[in-house]
């Protein structure tokens, strides 16, 4: 198992996406399949300013995953970054607070400053697979003065083609990390 998406049988090892396509993590979880009811609670966390859900989220993610990442060894947690616009407009990272929320409760130190987005894109949910793909291209870099850690934890809320945690994995494997692992609150049926 790679992403952590369900798979029509138990003799398949990879879902149709990880079967596809070579990704830059080495493996990822996510907390729950992404529907109803907790597609709403995303949601209502995102853009109705429910940001103490990210205790609730994370709180799951550290009972479901904290033999997971105690076992992959992760010495950092890093959030997916918003652009600064998207930032101003929400008010908030979702991905920020909750890595936050899973570094309390886990011990792993979290830092917020080392992944960050070159440019602005296009919303990921209203492209389709390639269009995804190509609008993440050199949307991320990492800062020049981090010091690489041998495993990394990134942290979002919805893990759906993959496209994001490889362009991140991407850059930071170029940056030195030998390892990149995510963790999700949910993630797309693939099937």
């Amino acid at each position: 198992m790679r992403c952590g998406k369900p798979v029509q049988t138990v003799e398949q090892e990879y879902c149709a996406d990880c079967r596809r396509q070579q990704y830059a993590f080495n493996q990822g979880r996510s907390v729950w399949i992404h529907r109803k009811p907790v597609t709403h609670g995303i949601y209502q966390f995102k853009f109705h300013n429910k940001r103490y859900y990210a205790k609730i989220f994370a709180g799951e993610m550290a009972e479901q995953y904290g033999g997971w990442l105690r076992r992959s060894g992760i010495d950092i947690i890093l959030p997916v970054p918003l652009h600064s616009s998207k930032r101003r407009r929400r008010g908030f990272n979702q991905a920020e607070l909750l890595a936050e929320e899973l570094g309390q409760l886990t011990g792993i130190p979290v830092n917020n400053q080392v992944v960050y987005r070159i440019r602005k894109t296009r919303p990921q949910k209203k492209l389709n697979h390639m269009e995804r793909q190509n609008n993440l291209k050199g949307a991320f870099g990492v800062s020049s003065a981090w010091k690489p850690c041998k495993n990394v934890l990134i942290v979002d809320d919805i893990y759906t083609t993959g496209n994001t945690i490889h362009r991140i994995a991407k850059v930071l494997k170029k940056a030195g990390v030998q390892k990149v692992y995510f963790l999700t609150i949910s993630i797309g049926q693939g099937l």
